[in-house]
């Protein structure tokens, strides 16, 4: 039987407090090492701010998605999306695992609203193939989800075989649950939270949670457990809520006895 494979999703919200008032990527470094994941995937990480730097004493001087990696995850990619004259933020993956291969696909949906799709290719040990993790942050309308969900489907259909290990997990946007079935019908995913839990997780706003905007969604995977983290000690990180989930490769996907 394969080990465990812990992974969490985390929209960062730049490393600022919910209203930008306060620095908080000291803390979230902490509270992220605390989650004990082998997988995180982040939104809205700064890659670059001059602004932020020059404003805040204690801003790190390496880029957001370094800084939070640290000693834990000795692997990351980052694939930036927004950038300004100041300088830029997107999606990044850190990885207690070789990342063998990524890259950042543009998915803008319109010139307002700058998103991409990370996409890593995983040395997970134990696992036949390379685990497929995808990172992204959808459209604010529905309109654009839903060319960005079309542009996900044809990325995994070309790329990913279909045996492979999948997570692709992020900030959504779904607030009105429309993904859920593209997801299952067309590309044979599961939402951890639909599995564990029977619906997807309230995790926005963080100090009084109503929409399900963030997701973890799994293909050859069974789902142990699944976590939206609240509370005093995370609400004061990000406007959005942590999730975490604890998988197993499913018996298919395992490898054989022999390995």
């Amino acid at each position: 039987m394969s080990q465990p494979l812990r992974v969490a999703s985390y929209n960062i919200h730049k490393g600022l407090s919910f209203f930008n008032g306060r620095m908080v990527v000291h803390e979230l470094r902490d509270r992220l090492v605390s989650l004990n994941a082998d997988l995180v995937f982040l939104q809205e990480v700064v890659g670059e701010h001059a602004l932020h730097a020059g404003r805040f004493e204690t801003w790190p001087v390496e880029p957001q998605y370094e800084f939070l990696a640290d000693e834990i995850w000795p692997e990351f990619a980052y694939g930036k999306n927004a950038v300004y004259d100041h300088g830029h933020h997107g999606n990044a993956i850190l990885s207690r695992y070789p990342i063998l291969r990524w890259d950042n696909l543009d998915i803008s949906a319109h010139l307002f609203e700058s998103r991409g799709l990370l996409h890593c290719e995983i040395a997970v040990p134990g696992y036949e193939q390379p685990l497929h993790a995808i990172c992204l942050h959808l459209a604010l309308n529905e309109a654009g989800r839903r060319k960005q969900l079309r542009i996900l489907s044809e990325r995994i259909h070309a790329l990913v075989p279909d045996d492979a290990p999948l997570i692709i997990a992020g900030d959504f946007n779904d607030w009105r649950q429309k993904a859920a079935s593209y997801m299952a019908h067309e590309l044979q995913l599961k939402e951890v939270f639909e599995v564990a839990h029977g619906r997807p997780a309230r995790s926005f706003p963080a100090a009084f949670p109503l929409f399900t905007l963030d997701r973890i969604y799994v293909r050859g995977f069974e789902v142990e457990s699944a976590q939206v983290l609240h509370g005093s000690r995370w609400r004061r990180l990000s406007d959005h809520a942590p999730l975490t989930a604890q998988l197993r490769l499913a018996p298919l996907q395992s490898v054989s006895a022999a390995a």
